[in-house]
């Protein structure tokens, strides 16, 4: 083998060598990222949250809404229609404001307890978005570089192609020249 074919060998292995490293480097990256994707810890719920976690599904469902609206119906029904010696609470209802009130502070902070809850989970959901979309940016960038360096070592070959051209078109030349001396 010339000196030519020799050089092109070695750099072939030098593109090769480097394309290894940036293939590598993406896979370990890219590990990574599927790692934490993949094995999100698990939820462990208290009691508690799990209690606040009903209290607000049924707070904030139509059921609730229907139930407490027939309950209070019939409380002022009752309260309005029946004799008075019957009556618990007369006409401006002042107990069943006492525990529509408390209801509602009671209600109110559970239902913001699950609702922080589910919103640190959308906070970790849109972390994990952030990885995919990191992970993809790395994955067009190492294509990126794959491509550049591709182009690098072809426009590398055809230049050295021409250049060896150029010496044996050279070299014809001058025995062509030599030839017609003679």
């Amino acid at each position: 083998m010339d000196d030519n074919t020799q050089e092109l060998l070695i750099s072939g292995d030098r593109q090769i060598a480097k394309l290894k490293q940036i293939v590598q480097q993406a896979i370990d990256e890219e590990k990574l990222i599927a790692e934490n994707l993949l094995h999100q810890p698990t939820e462990i719920l208290t009691r508690g949250q799990t209690i606040s976690d009903k209290v607000a599904s049924f707070g904030g469902s139509w059921k609730f809404i229907i139930t407490f609206s027939v309950i209070l119906t019939l409380w002022i029904l009752f309260n309005t229609l029946s004799p008075r010696e019957v009556e618990f609470d007369p006409y401006p209802f002042i107990l069943m404001n006492l525990v529509l009130s408390a209801i509602a502070a009671l209600q109110a902070p559970i239902i913001m307890m699950s609702q922080n809850r589910k919103e640190e989970k959308d906070r970790k959901r849109s972390e994990n978005d952030y990885l995919v979309n990191l992970k993809a940016e790395l994955e067009v960038r190492s294509l990126h570089q794959k491509i550049d360096l591709l182009l690098e070592e072809q426009i590398k070959v055809l230049f050295d192609s021409q250049a060896k051209q150029l010496d044996i078109l050279r070299s014809i030349e001058t025995k062509l020249d030599n030839h017609q001396k003679n």
